[in-house]
């Protein structure tokens, strides 16, 4: 089976390997392709926006194709940033900008409010008309200060309580155990094993 990853986020590209690594799947990317598109995100929940882009990346390729769309949602923001995590600070926000950003919105929040979650879904489009989708979320607080020198986006102001740290002080084997997109892939593995059971 062939797999196409729906991204050209390097680090999204990187996690997601790590855990398809052991299936009989060749995973393929933007660098397998040229002119690979890049979807505009206009979906108005995570769901929409990663059907969207596994439908388009499977028209495109003619081959099976994974996307996920992720983000944070804080409760004292109402949900925000959710679907612009990525553009929280702009269309192009760096992640030291959207933490930034973050933190300044959370300024006098006290730690008890400053729940949050880390929430993935995940859609395979077979390219056969049907499209698998599978969820993940992790439980945590913002901090009030950025730190760690591991993971990527929200990961320095992002305390996962059973884990006693940041996503940013973890190993990516670690984090892939029990954050949201590991989760989520996590079922995307189940859903991927059972589709090649059927194709055996």
């Amino acid at each position: 089976m062939q797999l196409v990853l729906a991204t050209n986020n390097k680090d999204k590209i990187r996690e997601i390997k790590l855990l398809l690594d052991d299936l009989p799947v060749t995973v393929l990317t933007a660098d397998d392709f040229l002119e690979f598109p890049d979807p505009e995100e206009t979906g108005a929940t995570f769901e929409e926006n990663a059907r969207l882009k596994a439908n388009v990346i499977a028209e495109f390729t003619g081959h099976a194709a994974l996307a996920d769309d992720s983000g944070l949602e804080v409760d004292a923001l109402n949900g925000a940033p959710g679907v612009y995590s990525s553009r929280y600070a702009g269309e192009d926000g760096s992640y030291k900008n959207n933490n930034r950003k973050l933190l300044q919105e959370l300024q006098g929040v006290p730690h008890e409010k400053r729940t949050a979650r880390f929430r993935c879904v995940i859609a395979i489009d077979w390219g056969d008309g049907e499209t698998e989708v599978c969820e993940g979320k992790a439980e945590g607080f913002i901090t009030e200060d950025v730190a760690g020198r591991e993971g990527f986006g929200y990961d320095p102001v992002f305390f996962h309580p059973p884990a006693n740290k940041r996503f940013s002080e973890m190993t990516l084997e670690e984090k892939n155990r029990i954050s949201h997109r590991g989760l989520a892939l996590q079922a995307a593995r189940r859903v991927i094993q059972n589709r090649l059971l059927r194709q055996t």
